[in-house]
């Protein structure tokens, strides 16, 4: 086979992450046999029934959508395996049983957010930039049992801004990512693929251990990992802001009501008061006191009230008296 539209492919994904890889894939004239997605959801004020960003761009083009509440569901396999793919894409997506990573001949091959085998896990970027990384990138390898440790097929490395959000680089690594696949699928079907091994098996137990070590994790972000620690260093306290907006969002608290902060400044003065309190002339700056400098917030959402400046914020709080 050297033709990539030769190729019967099943996509699997859902958010918006994983919709350019599938138009990556379409404007390159792929033969989409079926698209994968989660079922729809209520959600919004209505709680109507929502569709998951691939689902739709799937419709719109006309593609084979399937829903399946349970992976495991025979009706679904029987489905699936009826479509005959010589290989699956999966961007962003759940976990997948082996009876479906393993069905095409030609095997399921991944997207990942992060350059493996750091950052494996279900937030890449998220982490990446929490940590403070200057660097990180995407990662196509192919899957196999343990999660996001299968043998890596291509890397392109994405440089971090300094002051850049989770949002600003998932919208570059997404693009990234897209064109990483195609060129992953162009070489599967040219036949030139080198995999490279991410773990060796003939490693020693010691040698595993101390490699682990090294190994930065990526696991899901819960409500808990969200809430600002003010005791901690400025820089961390910048990062955590920046590698949670604009989702879920980093928050703290103001007079006992939950605020969100989506953008902030680093001021490095030492501060004049404890860690977690804060300055305000009332009018232009809100500021929280770090253990080493301040965190000047610029853009917020306060519980019950719309995403706002802080200049416009203050304007119309009424402080406690």
């Amino acid at each position: 086979m050297k033709n990539l539209k030769d190729l019967q492919i099943v996509f699997m994904g859902t958010p918006e992450f994983a919709v350019a890889s599938l138009d990556k894939l379409v404007q390159a004239g792929c033969n989409i046999v079926g698209v994968i997605t989660a079922p729809d959801k209520p959600g919004g004020r209505g709680m109507d029934l929502q569709q998951s960003d691939v689902k739709k761009y799937a419709v719109q083009h006309g593609l084979n959508v399937l829903q399946p509440e349970k992976l495991k569901n025979p009706e679904f396999l029987e489905t699936l395996k009826a479509l005959h793919a010589d290989v699956q894409v999966v961007v962003a997506f759940r976990m997948l049983p082996e009876v479906v990573w393993n069905m095409p001949p030609m095997g399921t091959i991944n997207v990942h957010g992060s350059l493996l085998p750091q950052y494996r896990g279900a937030a890449p970027i998220n982490w990446a930039i929490i940590n403070g990384e200057k660097e990180t990138g995407v990662t196509t390898f192919k899957l196999q049992q343990e999660i996001d440790t299968g043998n890596i097929l291509m890397q392109q490395s994405l440089a971090i801004g300094e002051d850049e959000s989770v949002g600003e680089v998932h919208d570059r690594m997404k693009i990234a990512g897209a064109d990483l696949l195609l060129k992953t699928m162009e070489a599967l079907v040219a036949g030139n693929l080198t995999e490279q091994v991410q773990d060796s098996t003939e490693s020693s137990e010691i040698e595993k251990a101390a490699a682990e070590k090294l190994l930065k994790h990526a696991p899901k972000i819960f409500t808990e990992t969200c809430l600002i620690n003010w005791t901690k260093p400025m820089e961390d306290v910048y990062n955590l802001i920046r590698g949670l907006s604009p989702y879920p969002a980093a928050f703290t608290f103001l007079d006992g009501k939950k605020m969100k902060v989506y953008k902030a400044v680093k001021i490095f003065t030492t501060p004049s008061i404890k860690p977690g309190e804060f300055e305000t002339d009332k009018k232009t700056f809100l500021q929280f006191a770090c253990t080493d400098g301040y965190i000047s917030i610029k853009e917020l959402q306060l519980e019950g009230k719309k995403k706002m400046m802080v200049e416009d914020f203050l304007r119309g709080y009424r402080w406690p008296a």
